[in-house]
Formats: structure tokens, sequence, C-alpha cells
């Protein structure tokens, strides 16, 4: 094919663009998110020290939702925990409260290594349709830039976020952190269990056409949006053709008469991308770097950014619509 038909097709297949029409109140949103009282509620001090019932060994001083607040805050505002722990300590003195005693570094460090963060309560709406897909977090290693230019020499160790997305209010509903070596179907299924809305769909990318996948969705009464891998054939109990229902047999047979640009776009496949959006707001709020070391460490590190991105997300997002084309 000649390069000036190359460059007709691209251009006749040209991206829709989006324009935001709601800037006014986004813009109060996006201000909202850098306000101290947005992650420091003041039911936190009511609570501030733990009412666990005393136990042999050393005894708990704080409460949960104190050492949760202040992790909260690091998070945010990508503090150290010594930075936290002063932040904490200003926080209270501007606020007329020094009376309260503020965790030190170590006892935040200590304590995040089990703490059991609460996940932001999203209001529930009907059914929803859910996006599913997973992205790499970067522990330590190399940088991209030296990598490119210069090849990797050292060690370079990732962890793998799973995450699923309400496509429409961009509210995170479930996640989970593996090794970089889990695969992405292994994971669907607690992925699911997280999620407290009722699920009507399930967008998922090819990396989900197994088996146990489909069945599981099936089995939940969800309605299955995968696209079946190139030359995919038929599955079948005894026989080729004894399961003519079976969503994915439908779906082979539809992309065969249609073609999978159409298939997709009758099924509205494209909204699994609004999990790849989700990915991206991850890394752009809180880095593509984890700064915890250890799993344990992690996992709390990481509920503590999905949490403070549903609270953001609470305050308010941008409506997009299609750009009138002239």
């Amino acid at each position: 094919m000649s390069k000036v038909k190359k460059d007709q097709i691209k251009s006749e297949e040209a991206k829709q663009k989006y324009q935001v029409i709601n800037w006014k109140s986004y813009n109060a949103a996006l201000i909202k998110r850098g306000d101290i009282s947005l992650y420091f509620d003041e039911e936190v001090f009511a609570h501030w020290y733990s009412d666990s019932p005393a136990q042999r060994g050393g005894q708990e001083v704080y409460s949960d939702l104190c050492i949760e607040t202040i992790l909260m805050l690091k998070v945010v505002f990508k503090l150290g925990y010594r930075q936290a722990q002063g932040f904490a300590c200003g926080l209270l003195r501007i606020m007329g409260l020094e009376g309260l005693w503020v965790p030190s570094y170590t006892q935040l460090n200590r304590r995040a290594r089990t703490l059991d963060v609460q996940p932001y309560h999203i209001p529930q709406s009907g059914p929803i349709v859910i996006a599913i897909d997973s992205t790499g977090l970067k522990v330590y290693g190399e940088g991209e830039w030296k990598v490119r230019k210069h090849g990797w020499s050292k060690r370079r160790t990732w962890r793998k976020l799973h995450l699923g997305v309400d496509t429409q209010t961009g509210f995170i509903h479930c996640h989970v952190l593996t090794e970089n070596n889990v695969g992405d179907e292994s994971q669907l299924s607690d992925l699911l269990d997280q999620v407290e809305a009722p699920v009507k769909e399930a967008c998922l990318d090819g990396a989900y056409d197994t088996e146990h996948c489909w069945d599981d969705l099936i089995e939940r009464d969800i309605i299955p949006v995968i696209p079946p891998q190139k030359n995919a054939v038929e599955w079948y109990l005894k026989k080729p053709g004894d399961l003519p229902h079976y969503p994915r047999n439908k779906a082979i047979r539809q992309i065969d008469e249609i073609g999978r640009k159409q298939w997709k776009q009758q099924v509205g496949y494209h909204r699994r991308s609004l999990s790849e959006t989700a990915m991206y707001r991850y890394k752009v709020i809180h880095g593509s770097t984890m700064y915890s070391r250890k799993m344990h460490y992690q996992q709390t590190e990481n509920n503590l950014k999905i949490k403070a991105l549903n609270i953001m997300t609470a305050q308010g997002m941008p409506v997009s619509v299609p750009r009138k084309t002239v």
C-alpha cells in the first residue's frame, strides 16, 4: 500500500476529539483537592488514641484512624516518614491542639505494615459497567531514560497493579497489588469479590480470554465484553457446535460476520480504555514508583493511594462530549 493511501486512511479514521463542558465545577474540584481538611477530618481528633483492650507486650497508643490520617497526608503530599511527623505536628500546632501527641516516624513505619485501611465508601447508583486492566509500578531500579540510552546494568523490580474502574463515574471499585509475574486473568475473581455495587458488564482486554474468566463472569450474571484472540475457535463440550449460545462463541461468529473493529464498536469495548485513564491518573498524582520496599508496606501504600484517588474523584470529575466537526 502506498504512503499516500495510508495517510488517506489515517485521516479518515482520525480519533474523535472531546471537549470539557463543566470547567467551572471541575476547577473548583481541583482546588478543593488541595484542601487539608479533605484528608484531616475532625473525627480523627475524637479518636486520636487507641481504645483497644490491654494486651501483653507493648500497648498501642494511637488509633488506626490516627495512623491512617497521617499516612494519607504522607501519600498525598509525597512526604517522607519524618516529614509526615513534622507535618502533623505543624497542623496540630496551628489548630491549637498541641496537647495531642504525634506518632514518631518509627511508629508510623511500624504500624504501616499491618494497617487495615478502610476503603472509601463509594455512593451506589445502580448497576455499573466496570473496566479492568493492570499496569506496572516500579519499586527500584534504573530510570527509563538511562535504560533506553545505555541499557540496563542493575536489577529492576516492579509490582503489578490490577484495578477495576466504573466507566461512568471514574471511581475505583477494586484493586489488587501482586508480583510482576502474576497473570492478569488469575486476579479477576479477587477483583470482582471486592465490588459492592451490582455489575452489569465487564470490559476486559484479550489477556482475560480464558475459560476461567468467561465462566466466572457468566456465573456472576455479568455480561463479558472480551475480544476473543485472533483466529480463535469456538469452544465446545463434546463436539464442535454444541455450545452455540455461549457468549464467547457468539462473539466469534459476530466478528466473522461484521469484522473485529465493528464488533468492538457494537458492544462498546472501547470503554475498557477508561481503566487506562484511571492508571494514568494514578501515576500522574502519585507517581509511577513505590516508596515502600516490602510487599506488606506496599499493600498499605497502594490502599492509601487508591483511597485518596476516590476521595478526589468524589469532589468532581470532568464531563467531556464529542467536539463538533466543522
